[in-house]
């Protein structure tokens, strides 16, 4: 059955996460970034829209200051799942030789992560590293995806609240959502 608005999504959905927990694990997270970044002054990359609510939080945690853009590249083009990337912006800020963190809400399958990790490369970054609130739960990651900071799990269903979103709704949902599973 396909729910076409977000208010039946929520009616059946499953908290999976509050805002409390999130802005906890969003501290510590930040905790262990402001350790490896010690003296230096990073590029941010977010990575939009699903990214923006996470790293809001998490640059204003660092207590160091940073470099931010943003970039905004999609699989999805408001589908479930992802075909080929597809670039809509690209950072404005040079990459040469800088420490880049690139921070987006979810890695799923990191098709997207492993694309925009090699351009940034390929762009002459220093170091790309990345960080992201939450991780699926499932075996099927391509091999060059991976987050170095890694806030929270969800299991291998559709998730939505704090940026990502159901249907391109509830974004800006202050927690985490799963989806009833179907029977």
């Amino acid at each position: 059955m396909m729910m076409e608005s977000l208010k039946e999504a929520l009616d059946t959905a499953d908290l999976l996460h509050d805002r409390g927990t999130i802005e906890r694990v969003i501290t510590d997270m930040a905790s262990a970034i402001r350790a490896d970044y010690a003296g230096s002054r990073p590029l941010c990359i977010v990575m939009m829209n699903g990214g923006m609510h996470f790293s809001a939080l998490l640059t204003l945690e660092l207590g160091f200051d940073v470099e931010i853009d943003y970039l905004h590249a999609t699989r999805y083009r408001g589908e479930t799942s992802g075909g080929s990337l597809r670039w809509l912006r690209h950072p404005i800020v040079p990459l040469e030789g800088r420490r880049v963190l690139l921070l987006d809400d979810i890695l799923d399958e990191g098709h997207t992560l492993a694309e925009v990790s090699a351009w940034c490369r390929g762009q002459g970054a220093a170091e790309v590293k990345s960080a992201v609130l939450v991780r699926k739960r499932h075996d099927r990651c391509v091999d060059e995806a991976y987050a170095d900071y890694e806030g929270l799990e969800v299991p291998d269903r559709y998730v939505f609240g704090f940026g990502m979103d159901f249907h391109e709704q509830g974004r800006n949902l202050p927690a985490i959502y799963a989806l009833a599973e179907e029977d």
